[in-house]
């Protein structure tokens, strides 16, 4: 399937980047072919994205008429081989958004299924409250963070310079699509990585908390960033099917 809407410009309002230490093996098994774990220090990087888009809109038109929207990726840091090519990415395998166009339009015109939840936040100078509930009002995320001059002693992604180089490698996404086997490809283009750590107060996170999926002591919370007010596009990858090998 070829998108309608090869590339979508826009701000990047807020962005929160919050990240778990993963066991391997435990990853591993959430993930299809071809996708493996990426290894930091041995541990694989699962998280949760949670950003704020503003004037998005098809390349070539007029802010005036961008969307706005709040929206949640749920992130595994992968590689995968392409030929003789090592490639990096990430594998979304939830996307969430409270926007109606969004829901009905992701996975048809542009790439990404998106589920419908309500948010609420709450931002001031130096904290960040957010939470996201399902149709049914069940909590999928509830965080409360301030900035914070570093990122958490012991983080594998402890300095800033090494962290915005990991977050720029996981610039194209991968998620299922409407058909099954199938998988999209969003690639981020930022004018900027530059980050700010987070101090995080509060975090409920469901999907991580799921011993089923992630068994007792094989996952830990790593570290969290910030991204603010950084014009980005991204742009439509070709849709691949289990099988194929996933273009980049």
């Amino acid at each position: 399937m070829n998108f309608p809407l090869p590339v979508v410009r826009g701000l990047m309002k807020r962005r929160l980047l919050l990240n778990y230490r993963v066991r391997p093996d435990v990853l591993a098994a959430l993930l299809p072919a071809p996708f493996q774990p990426k290894l930091i220090g041995g541990w694989g990087i699962a998280g949760i994205c949670l950003i704020r888009l503003e004037q998005l809109r098809p390349r070539g038109l007029p802010v005036a008429v961008g969307l706005a929207s709040e929206n949640v990726a749920l992130r595994i840091a992968v590689k995968w081989r392409e030929g003789d090519v090592n490639r990096e990415g990430v594998f979304v395998p939830l996307r969430l958004t409270d926007s109606r166009f969004n829901s009905l339009a992701g996975g048809r015109l542009f790439p990404g299924v998106h589920q419908r939840a309500h948010f609420w936040t709450a931002q001031s100078t130096n904290c960040i409250k957010i939470e996201v509930r399902d149709p049914a009002g069940n909590v999928t995320i509830r965080v409360a963070a301030r900035t914070h001059e570093t990122a958490p002693a012991g983080s594998l992604l402890a300095e800033l310079a090494d962290a915005a180089d990991f977050f720029r490698s996981g610039s194209c996404g991968w998620s299922p699509g409407l058909r099954g086997g199938s998988f999209d490809g969003l690639r981020l283009h930022a004018t900027d990585w530059r980050l700010e750590p987070l101090m995080v107060e509060h975090l409920t996170a469901p999907w991580f908390a799921d011993e089923d999926r992630f068994p007792r002591d094989s996952i830990e919370f790593d570290s969290a960033f910030l991204m603010q007010n950084i014009e980005h596009e991204w742009q439509t990858l070709p849709p691949w099917h289990t099988g194929e090998r996933a273009a980049a």
